[in-house]
This record gives C-alpha cells, sequence and structure tokens, in this order.
C-alpha cells in the first residue's frame, strides 16, 4: 500500500502523528499532507515528460545528422577521394546488339 512500510509502522506514525497534532487537526494535516504529494507527483511527472521529450529530440538530432550524413555522401562525385569503396567512373560496356538477321533479309533456301 505504502511501498515499504508495513502495517505496524503505519500505527506507529499515526499515535504520533495524533499525539503531536491532536485530533481536531489531525484531518486539516492529512488533507494538506495529501495536496503537497498530489503536487509533487504532479510536478515529478512533468520534468518527467520533459526529459523524455529532450532525449527523443536529441535521438531526433542525431537521425538528422546521420541523414544530411548520407545525403551529403550521396551527392558526392563518383570517383571521389572520400570514398575508398567507390568504384571509378568509366563509361559502361555497350552491351551487345541483337544480330541483325530479321526475316525479311533471309534469302529463300533453294529448292534442289
Amino acid at each position: 500500500m505504502f511501498g515499504s512500510i508495513g502495517f505496524q509502522e503505519l500505527i506507529i506514525i499515526f499515535a504520533i502523528a495524533l499525539l503531536i497534532f491532536g485530533p481536531k487537526k489531525l484531518p486539516e494535516v492529512g488533507k494538506s499532507i495529501g495536496k503537497a504529494l498530489r503536487e509533487f507527483r504532479r510536478t515529478s511527472d512533468e520534468i518527467k515528460e520533459k526529459i523524455e521529450e529532450e532525449i527523443q529530440a536529441e535521438d531526433f538530432k542525431e537521425i538528422k545528422q546521420d541523414l544530411e550524413q548520407t545525403i551529403d555522401f550521396a551527392d558526392t562525385p563518383t570517383g571521389s577521394k572520400d570514398n575508398p569503396y567507390d568504384i571509378p567512373a568509366s563509361s559502361p560496356e555497350p552491351s551487345p546488339s541483337p544480330p541483325e538477321d530479321t526475316p525479311q533479309d533471309r534469302k529463300p533456301h533453294e529448292e534442289g
């Protein structure tokens, strides 16, 4: 219920609070402690959300930098000394053309 505080510890805390504040002030003290805990929890949740947003923003910045580097790398001319794996630019070998032998160009076989 209250984390690692057991039932016996709660009774002792309640008894001490009853002796210190008295039975008339105890409900007011409980309300103010409850409000303070709610405010603390709300504030800590907001801080946690801000930290998570900053972490995500930092991740997005890293991804953006990686993309920009990739785009810059892709825009470099081929044969550049920046890329040791780059294949030097050369004219591609022409593909072999199909033979010009079409049915119209063929001569009929002589019958013999």
